[in-house]
């Protein structure tokens, strides 16, 4: 049974404005300059401008004070009467009674004393293009130049094949229709192998070492070492159980050593060597600068390449002109006037958003410079502070959420380096005297030991627990084993050398 009846409910709803400036605040600088590229390409009523600093408060005149309501944005379009008091305003809104010139929005400000910092950016091609132009000078059947072309496609970024053969056959019989057996895959696979850089279309790493050895001026001892250690012990090597290799390979300590110094020299990624720096994830463009003057910290934001932005003057003036006739004017000259008031109030709203996403970031990363003093002013991690989200917002009187916006995939450039910001946040733990101490100050003095132990008998995760108890920190086997992971570690036994 259907039934109709009135309820009250108390909700919370984000406004299109909160909406947009909550997304325009997660958005590292990259990403917000092509926002603001895509605004001015779909909103005409928004351009770019270079005011002075004295211009831009009577630019901001040219702005509305306040939004338009929701009922306004959403009225029936069929009810005359709503429209007919919709469409009943003051063009004052828009407009301040000395309106700026034209010619004084375009301004020069730059000399040649400045100094400017761009980001410097480079061509080149990926290793795959590279193979195929060496394939080029290959002479080749069609057949052979297809299959070549479907073995270097699938390439990883290392320049490993991870593509099994007989698949290769599959991709071959179905996307270009040719009949292939694995024996000519192999043909084709060991032409590729002997491209640049050496070692590439290798199979798996033990591949890869042989075809850089095999490339190596023969006759030296060292060398066939190396060779048999790869072809015959590859497990033993990995394992770091040199004493079955010196014994089951008739080596002596000083022989292996040599061989395995001959191994270390050759290059586990061939792939890399010829990296694709036309890839945008190759650079890291920071959000933040920070810099040391004198002891004195000073924040910058990078707002570099970001255009200053107003609303279009030809929309204002348009609409002045569509206005004049007040209540009078006719139907076309109300929705052209409505349609130039849309559009101006998209540009105030995004440059709003934009104002206040910089204010909220300089805030944020503010109180972040301000709580790791010590670490900014020295540049040692060990002076980190534990410091968690809540701890920032509370300094500023913002939400959690917001402030995880804003640390999200920003960096920030310090004297000492760039930084992801979430890399200064770290939980603290109590060191036997009772102090709160960071994580990171852990990890860094776990970093330290590793790096200064004896590698012909490394420590132990439980050899570590008791260095980290006789320096005062008193931490689990465990935890050890998890920050050792963290920090990219391997066991003892796999850090051990001859």
């Amino acid at each position: 049974m259907l039934n109709q009846k009135l309820q009250q409910r108390l909700i919370q709803k984000l406004s299109p404005q909160q909406v947009l400036v909550m997304r325009l605040l997660q958005q590292p600088v990259m990403a917000l300059e092509q926002r603001i590229k895509q605004e001015i390409e779909d909103n005409p009523a928004l351009e770019e401008s270079s005011p002075d600093e004295d211009e831009k408060d009577e630019l901001d005149d040219v702005l509305p004070d306040s939004l338009e309501s929701d009922e306004d944005e959403f009225r029936d379009e069929n009810d005359e009467e709503s429209r007919d008091e919709n469409d009943d305003f003051t063009i004052e809104d828009y407009l301040s009674e000395d309106e700026i010139p034209e010619y004084k929005l375009y301004a020069n400000n730059t000399s040649s004393d400045d100094e400017i910092k761009e980001t410097p950016l480079a061509s080149g091609i990926s290793f795959q293009d590279y193979l195929l132009s060496q394939l080029g000078m290959h002479r080749v059947t069609d057949k052979q130049y297809i299959i070549a072309s479907t073995i270097i496609g699938n390439l990883d970024e290392s320049g490993y094949l991870l593509r099994e053969i007989h698949a290769l056959c599959d991709d071959l019989a179905f996307n270009h229709g040719i009949e292939a057996n694995e024996k000519e895959v192999e043909e084709v696979l060991s032409i590729i192998q002997e491209f640049d850089p050496t070692g590439i279309a290798a199979r798996d790493l033990r591949e890869c070492l042989l075809l850089q050895l095999e490339r190596l001026p023969h006759g030296s001892k060292i060398i066939e070492n190396a060779m048999t250690i790869m072809k015959d012990y590859f497990i033993e090597f990995s394992k770091k159980h040199y004493e079955k290799i010196m014994l089951k390979a008739h080596l002596s300590e000083q022989e292996l050593k040599d061989a395995i110094t001959e191994i270390q020299k050759l290059n586990p990624k061939p792939g890399i060597s010829i990296s694709d720096i036309s890839r945008e994830g190759n650079y890291i463009i920071p959000d933040f600068f920070i810099s040391n003057h004198g002891g004195i910290l000073d924040l910058t934001l990078n707002s570099r390449n970001m255009p200053d932005l107003s609303p279009n003057h030809q929309y204002i003036e348009m609409l002045r002109e569509y206005s004049t006739g007040g209540k009078n004017a006719s139907k076309s000259s109300k929705d052209a006037a409505a349609f130039i008031r849309q559009k101006l109030d998209a540009a105030r709203n995004f440059i709003d958003a934009i104002r206040q996403r910089q204010d909220t970031l300089y805030i944020t990363m503010k109180a972040i410079m301000d709580y790791q003093k010590d670490y900014f002013l020295t540049g040692d991690e060990t002076r980190l502070k534990p410091m968690i989200l809540k701890d920032i917002a509370t300094t500023i009187n913002m939400d959690i959420s917001t402030v995880s916006r804003v640390v999200n995939s920003k960096y920030v450039q310090t004297p000492f380096g760039t930084f992801l910001l979430k890399s200064f946040f770290s939980e603290s733990m109590q060191n036997t005297k009772g102090e709160e101490i960071s994580t990171r100050e852990i990890k860094k003095i776990l970093q330290d030991c590793i790096e200064g132990e004896d590698k012909s008998d490394p420590y132990t995760d439980d050899h570590l627990v008791d260095l980290l108890k006789e320096k005062g920190y008193n931490i689990a086997r465990r935890t050890i084993a998890k920050y050792r992971e963290q920090l990219d570690i391997p066991v003892a036994r796999l850090r051990k050398e001859l």
